[in-house]
């Protein structure tokens, strides 16, 4: 089990590591699999028609998901024809993943995303592209995961990342309701706030109601989360913002033109 919960974001003497959040995913892997399933709606609206459609036909290719948990991304790139290769450092999401995936042709393997060497000894110039799935705000060092993509992609292909937005979905971010009345009657307008953007930190949260125990989030701006991919050797060549239409979402009402998600496309 993680440590408990700080009053306040951590100094850095309370540095929160990759370990609390390996252990927290593992301590969470079955109340977040009974949720999630095959896909929530962020996933299923959101998430997933960006990843699939940035990464393009996957029929007999090579694909690597990053941070696999549950594998539900692994079983849709499987059922299009990809010879897919799940990694997650939680095994008790593996465990998930392999009762969910029993007649899938899928490897699912324990390897922890800081580590560089693990992630090399999967295969230099292996894959046909890669994916990370709302993950790389679950990691503590993003830049090791970076170098090693550089040398696991074969030249040109594609890694693929979701995250949530870190303008308008992280803990600084807050939204602000405006009421006001007109001959038409009352409007109810909603703003978001935004403070502590550009700081890198990292604090406990919640990413599914009722979960045993929170885990820790790494906040980044959008230049630190490219930064190191660029220093990596990586190229951007597409970044998407998806919303959904309404304002009406999971657990939250959010402005349709406050996207909740970001999707970046990078190339070896």
């Amino acid at each position: 089990m993680p440590d408990a919960p700080p009053e306040s974001s951590p100094t850095p003497e309370e540095r929160l590591t990759q370990q609390q959040s390996t252990d927290a995913w593992n301590a969470n892997a079955a109340h977040w699999d009974e949720y999630m399933g095959e896909g929530n709606r962020w996933h299923l609206e959101l998430v997933w028609p960006e990843v699939s459609r940035l990464l393009g036909d996957v029929e007999g290719a090579a694909i690597l998901d990053v941070g696999c948990g549950n594998g539900l991304s692994c079983r849709r790139l499987a059922a299009a024809g990809a010879s897919v290769v799940g990694i997650d450092a939680a095994p008790a999401m593996l465990e998930r993943a392999r009762q969910r995936s029993e007649r899938a042709p899928i490897d699912y393997l324990e390897v922890d995303a800081t580590d560089e060497a693990a992630l090399l000894a999967l295969g230099e110039q292996r894959f046909d592209g890669a994916i990370a799935c709302m993950v790389l705000m679950d990691i503590a060092e993003i830049a090791p995961l970076y170098r090693a993509m550089a040398r696991l992609l074969k030249p040109g292909a594609p890694f693929v990342f979701a995250v949530q937005h870190p303008a308008f979905n992280q803990d600084g971010a807050s939204e602000v309701t405006e009421r006001r009345y007109t001959a038409q009657g009352r409007e109810e307008l909603v703003y978001m706030k935004v403070t502590g953007y550009l700081d890198e930190v990292a604090s406990w949260g919640v990413a599914v109601a009722g979960q045993p125990a929170p885990q820790p989030y790494f906040h980044r701006p959008i230049s630190a989360l490219l930064r190191p991919a660029f220093e990596a050797g990586l190229t951007l060549d597409a970044l998407e913002e998806p919303s959904f239409a309404a304002s009406e979402t999971e657990g939250f009402r959010r402005p349709p033109t406050f996207p909740p998600v970001l999707v970046g496309r990078l190339r070896a």
